[in-house]
């Protein structure tokens, strides 16, 4: 089967020479196993989606520890937290070797909560979210229907190694299968159609201020149910909720966050999008190219084992700039248009900002291939060129 190589790859390796233990956490079908095997081919291997190893696993934890022993993978890891407590043991009575253990989990919430309770200081932790566009072969990103086909398609590794499914067919049964394996894990949700009426109002606000009241209302649920539902999806992750920035401000800003999709194939579905005409003239277009934009940042910073320093900006006067970037002592600001004519009073947002922050880079992101500078001393370029 063809291997996509992935750029965790390398950050790794250097953890594994550096730590006890690896943990890698993404939304499921996103490569966490085959990246792996692939790389760490000398590793024994387990998956606890096998119900005998893990009753193995829970019903005599030490026996199973002999039986498997280290370098060892363990899959899914999520299944049998329990575990956690004996490698701690296994790990600290061999707490000078590195890379005993890597464990993979697609429930991140409650997997983390074990992990710094029973492995802290003795486990490196990564997202792996599907695949960037640097890690697709000879992606064209500067011809629009080659971008919006992959947008339609979602950025799995699956459709690479396949590129002839179906992206409505294999997101359909990605999405039975994720409701079947892990909701009803998690939670007990009896009503999965009105579940999925949910995701699909989450879908029509994808790249909007997040209001959790209002989608309980429309939906029929209460804002509790509203708010445990949207944390299953974050633990999963399925969406992706991006903060407002909210250091040093002169004037108040909208505290409550936007809510992006993981992949944009999923999110497409969920909208009933499954042309490239159809997205290209949708009006959902922009905030699918935005979710589209922001995740590749938020997938760059992952990448190299780092937690995303990204946020958007808006203020109660309804002056607003997509996506920040806190560099510490300076911002990186963009404005995301899907467009490919910038005009000058797509830039008043980030003028704006520059006047209140100390402001690196700044720029428009849109479809223009060519640089094109505004008299304000900002630019539109390329969105490729975040990359």
């Amino acid at each position: 089967m063809k291997y996509l190589h992935r750029k965790l790859e390398k950050p790794l390796k250097e953890a594994l020479g550096q730590f006890p233990a690896v943990l890698i956490t993404g939304p499921r079908q996103a490569g966490k196993s085959t990246l792996l095997q692939h790389s760490l081919k000398d590793y024994n291997y387990v998956s606890f989606d096998d119900i005998l190893i893990r009753n193995l696993a829970e019903s005599d934890p030490a026996l199973f520890l002999k039986t498997y022993e280290a370098p060892l993978i363990i899959d899914e890891i999520q299944y049998v937290p329990s575990l956690l407590s004996y490698l701690k043991i296994n790990i600290d009575a061999n707490r000078r070797k590195h890379g005993q253990y890597v464990l993979t989990g697609s429930q991140i919430f409650p997997l983390m909560k074990g992990v710094s309770e029973s492995l802290a200081g003795r486990i490196a932790i990564f997202q792996l979210y599907p695949l960037s566009w640097r890690e697709i072969p000879d992606a064209d990103l500067h011809k629009e229907t080659a971008v919006a086909g992959q947008i339609l398609k979602g950025f799995y590794p699956e459709f690479q190694v396949e590129p002839d499914l179906n992206p409505k067919f294999w997101h359909s049964a990605y999405l039975s299968t994720y409701l079947e394996r892990d909701l009803r894990v998690m939670r007990n949700i009896h009503d999965l159609a009105q579940f999925q009426r949910y995701l699909v109002l989450l879908a029509s606000r994808a790249g909007q201020l997040f209001n959790l009241s209002e989608i309980g209302k429309e939906c029929g649920i209460s804002q509790t149910t509203a708010k445990d539902w949207l944390t299953l999806l974050q633990a999963t992750s399925i969406v992706y909720l991006l903060e407002p920035y909210a250091r040093n401000l002169t004037k108040r800003v909208i505290k409550s966050p936007k809510l992006f999709f993981v992949d944009t194939g999923l999110l497409c579905y969920l909208l009933r999008i499954d042309h490239v005409e159809q997205l290209i003239h949708s009006p959902f277009g922009g905030h699918i190219f935005e979710n589209m934009v922001i995740m590749e940042k938020i997938k760059q910073f992952a990448e190299k084992g780092e937690r995303a320093p990204c946020y958007f900006y808006r203020t109660s006067g309804g002056m607003e700039v997509d996506l920040l970037i806190d560099q510490g002592d300076f911002l990186d600001a963009y404005e995301i248009k899907f467009s490919a004519t910038p005009k000058f009073d797509m830039t008043q947002s980030l003028a704006d900002l520059k006047q209140e922050h100390r402001v690196k880079a700044c720029s428009l992101l849109t479809l223009r291939k060519e640089k094109l500078p505004f008299s304000n001393g900002i630019h539109a370029e390329h969105w490729s060129h975040i990359l």
